[in-house]
């Protein structure tokens, strides 16, 4: 695999990653509600836990995208 190709590779790794993200932010954001039903469906939680999960979980998530896809690719553009 040549480096343009590992670019190319990170860049819509990147893009596909961050679109992920922002579906979850959304969901959680304009229908959390109705998530919030589903999940306690299956597990006991209350709302404040439920929040603090998906709050540690997006911003573990936002960390790993920029530091395995977004600080790879631009190392990548730098030296290519």
């Amino acid at each position: 695999m040549s480096i343009d190709q590992l670019t190319h590779f990170l860049g819509w790794c990147a893009v596909l990653n961050i679109a992920l993200l922002m579906w979850w932010v959304f969901f959680i954001t304009f229908a959390h509600d109705w998530v919030y039903k589903i999940h306690s469906k299956w597990f006991y939680l209350e709302t404040q836990r439920f929040d603090a999960i998906h709050y540690g979980g997006i911003a573990f998530y936002k960390l790993s995208i920029i530091l395995f896809n977004i600080a790879p690719y631009l190392a990548l553009r730098i030296i290519a």
